[in-house]
């Protein structure tokens, strides 16, 4: 077998190994793949040939990766996957219009959705996939062409392109306003206050701004925006929010303002795009429709 055969095994001995990697069973692997556990030994038994190392360790009871397997079946999974996307997008005569999205959960649902309509009337050829991811992950691996994201422009090995700054102000329900004495910023250090996990420092930043000292009590955690907001709603507290993701509740009257000025936050969103998927078309297209939409809305950049 020639240098480039043996580097290049069949696309069903992946699948095979593939299965029984993830399943950790020769049986699941052969009910998945639609084969006899006979078939599926033997695409495993090629492989481990080909290669001249054993892919798994196995046992009267158990089968289990080797460690050459362990690092062999993440590239395997990876280069399935895309694969399986190639296809699609080949089948469906979209494969250059295809755009996969990483958003912030409330970000994405509030600000963001809402504007998509106008994106796909005016690139009907482009399909956004939209996953959620907070924080960074590897876009290679996850296989995604760009992400928003909230907080500085230091991505590795991609470009950071500003879309706003994000402005943040203590809100309270108006019952629970109307039940309390706050006249002052200083008077909100007295009060319950609700904390963003993902924000730890954001109320000690907000206080210093006001020239104040930050209280140092525990007050209740929240992992998401929605959450707080709801809790805020329900009269449990003081919530410091970004106005761009309670412009509803505000015009509604389900949120208000408490005194104090708010604050720049020093995080701000961004459209992220690894190097490698800058020339992507949907990726273009994408940036320059999302810029356009951020300038059509002087509100949110004036806050």
């Amino acid at each position: 077998m020639n240098v480039q055969r043996r580097l290049l095994p069949s696309t069903s001995a992946l699948a095979a190994f593939e299965a029984v990697a993830r399943l950790g069973s020769f049986t699941a692997a052969a009910q998945e793949l639609d084969l006899t556990q006979g078939a599926v030994s033997r695409q495993i038994a090629l492989l481990e040939e080909q290669f001249g190392r054993k892919l798994f360790e196995r046992d009267s009871r158990n089968v289990r990766l080797s460690v050459t397997g362990e690092i062999y079946a993440e590239a395997v999974r990876s280069a399935l996957g895309q694969l399986r996307d190639a296809a699609l997008g080949l089948m469906s005569n979209r494969h250059s219009g295809m755009l996969n999205l990483a958003i912030l959960p409330t970000f994405g649902t509030r600000w963001l959705m809402p504007l998509i309509p106008d994106f796909v009337a005016e690139n009907p050829d482009i399909t956004i996939n939209f996953v959620t991811r907070i924080g960074r992950f590897d876009f290679a691996r996850e296989r995604l062409d760009a992400a928003i994201h909230h907080g500085q422009p230091d991505w590795p090995e991609a470009d950071s392109t500003l879309l706003m700054r994000e402005t943040v102000m203590p809100v309270v329900s108006p019952e629970f306003l109307a039940s309390r004495d706050i006249t002052t910023a200083a008077d909100i250090s007295r009060l319950p206050l609700l904390h963003m996990a993902t924000r730890p420092g954001a109320w000690s930043e907000w206080f210093e701004e006001q020239g104040l000292s930050a209280p140092t009590g525990p007050g209740m955690q929240f992992e998401q925006f929605g959450t707080v907001a709801q809790a805020c709603m329900a009269g449990l507290g003081v919530a410091l929010l970004p106005q761009v993701l309670i412009a509803g509740e505000l015009q509604r009257g389900q949120l208000v303002p408490t005194p104090g000025q708010p604050m720049q936050s020093r995080s701000a969103y961004y459209l992220v795009v690894p190097y490698d998927k800058r020339s992507h078309p949907p990726v273009a297209s994408f940036r320059d429709w999302l810029l356009g939409q951020v300038e059509k809305e002087p509100a949110v950049l004036a806050w």
